[in-house]
């Protein structure tokens, strides 16, 4: 099997996206953070000295999703045409799950983008909180559907 990012030297490439047809991609990514029982009722509350947790993490993993192209050496700058970010209540962990939605129309998939915008957004809640509780933990972060381009759909 060759592999698509070395070249016949053997050295790094981006790979040529320019034959490929355009298409509509859509990738969803999902991932969780645990935590003290303390920690949740301060970001359900709006009682943390950072200020907004939940707000902020949904912004911050809008800010990955767009960012991606220059946090992984490989991915292609996208020309993205919609993110969401959706959080989940777990009181029951207690914690929070994030899902994060990418989409474009395009010649390359945006799962990448919709993996690092949901761990951003799940650090930036970690960060936002850790004076509170230091031993939560990210977990979970997961492809959990893709539809568009050459290798077809996918879902969980």
């Amino acid at each position: 099997m060759d592999l698509t990012h070395l070249d016949e030297n053997n050295r790094p490439k981006m790979v040529d996206v320019s034959e490929k047809q355009e298409t509509t991609r859509v990738a969803v990514a999902s991932g969780q953070i645990s935590m003290s029982q303390e920690a949740y009722n301060a970001i359900i509350t709006n009682n943390t000295k950072k200020g907004p947790v939940l707000q902020t993490a949904v912004v911050a993993s809008i800010m990955g999703v767009k960012k991606t192209s220059e946090l992984i050496p490989m991915c292609h700058p996208l020309l993205l045409s919609g993110i969401n970010c959706d959080v989940v209540e777990l009181p029951e962990l207690p914690g929070f799950k994030l899902v994060v939605t990418a989409k474009l129309n395009g010649q390359t998939g945006v799962e990448m983008e919709a993996l690092t915008g949901t761990s951003i957004g799940l650090l930036t809640i970690y960060d936002m909180v850790k004076a509170i509780d230091k031993s939560m933990v990210i977990s979970n972060i997961q492809l959990e559907s893709k539809s568009g381009g050459k290798s077809g759909d996918f879902k969980r």
